[in-house]
């Protein structure tokens, strides 16, 4: 059996692996959780009359700048959608960094991305129905035209597909040429990696946060508009 990265164990009978990536995920989480309980308690601490400060300043820019960031794109009636547009930002950009530091990120594996653009897709759909009514979302699929109603239909479809594999093929290929640069480069990988760990997670991990983020404001706020 081909050997995988991760913890392989036995239960009733059956071996189990659990990748790494699955590992390195809930790792990710369980940090955005600690963090997100210690900065609230210092939310709470904090003086409203002072100045904000230290870390409470950091996260304070963050939410303003993400809140910012909804409003202009999906327009000043969609800002419910801030905390998880946030929250999926947080995500992936730890999930996207975690090459620095030697990790594979999660988001290197396909079931990661894929479940991240059915959110995507699910909230697309629903709030795009809640919004039209029944009749008028099943209506788009046939604008302009009602012959267009199966070109309509399969882009739909396909746009968690499109997502997911952006974003899986980027962070993919990253984690797969700095696997070959490290053993072509030898005992010269510590003076040439950096430079490309800057771009490949430090880089591209970014701007393939925002990419991710701005498709899913985009997705839901066009299924919301008329």
């Amino acid at each position: 059996m081909d050997k995988i990265e991760g913890i392989a164990f036995e239960l009733m009978g059956r071996d189990i692996y659990i990748h790494s990536t699955v590992i390195n995920s809930w790792v990710v989480v369980i940090l955005l959780s600690i963090f997100a309980i210690y900065v609230s308690k210092k939310f709470k601490e904090a003086d409203p009359k002072e100045k904000p400060k230290g870390l409470v300043n950091i996260v304070e820019i963050i939410v303003v700048q993400v809140e910012k960031l909804v409003k202009d794109t999906m327009g000043p009636d969609k800002m419910k959608f801030a905390p998880y547009i946030g929250t999926l930002a947080l995500y992936l950009a730890l999930a996207n960094l975690l090459g620095l530091i030697g990790f594979k990120p999660p988001t290197s594996d396909y079931n990661v991305t894929l479940a991240l653009a059915i959110i995507t897709f699910l909230l697309t759909q629903y709030f795009g129905i809640k919004s039209k009514g029944i009749g008028g979302y099943v209506k788009g699929f046939f604008e302009p035209i009602p012959f267009l109603f199966p070109i309509n239909l399969i882009g739909e479809i396909a746009n968690p597909i499109s997502l997911s594999f952006r974003l899986f093929g980027n962070i993919l290929s990253g984690v797969i040429i700095m696997g070959l640069l490290y053993s072509a480069a030898g005992y010269f990988s510590p003076v040439v990696a950096p430079v490309f760990h800057a771009y490949f997670d430090l880089f591209a991990g970014l701007i393939q946060t925002f990419i991710f983020i701005m498709l899913t404001m985009v997705f839901v706020s066009m299924a919301m508009d008329d």
